[in-house]
């Protein structure tokens, strides 16, 4: 099997080796399964098939970045009612604004891993 060393994007992620290489699908895996909850992680169908898990990253990943959102839209109408100073107020806000942007970077590496994972499986 080529070894290769080339990331197919900007948005692959440094965690899972370049498609192509030795063991590349275990390292996509590995990094999949922190994406998901720990019992999905274990679940047989999710070990055994690597796209079905990256299937389920997505849309884990998609949730994040609409829980992420709705506390950024609703921080400042909402948390001055728990009490919180401003200043917390202001830096929960930076919080989940920095969160979204991560988690849409995330997002984009799941899409690029499962986009090489479908390739690899069917043989493309």
């Amino acid at each position: 099997m080529t070894l290769t060393t080339t990331r197919i994007s900007q948005d692959w992620p440094c965690q899972v080796k370049s498609p192509g290489s030795f063991d590349w699908e275990r390292s996509a895996a590995k990094w999949l399964r922190e994406l998901v909850p720990a019992r999905y992680a274990s679940y047989p169908a999710l070990i055994r098939h690597p796209v079905l898990l990256a299937r389920h990253a997505q849309i884990q990943v998609q949730q994040e970045i609409r829980i992420a959102r709705t506390a950024l839209q609703t921080a400042r109408a909402e948390l001055p009612l728990l009490g919180l100073p401003e200043s917390v107020i202001e830096h929960t806000i930076k919080l989940y604004a920095a969160e979204v942007l991560q988690l849409q970077h995330i997002a984009r590496s799941v899409r690029v891993v499962t986009e090489a994972l479908v390739g690899h499986s069917t043989g493309r």
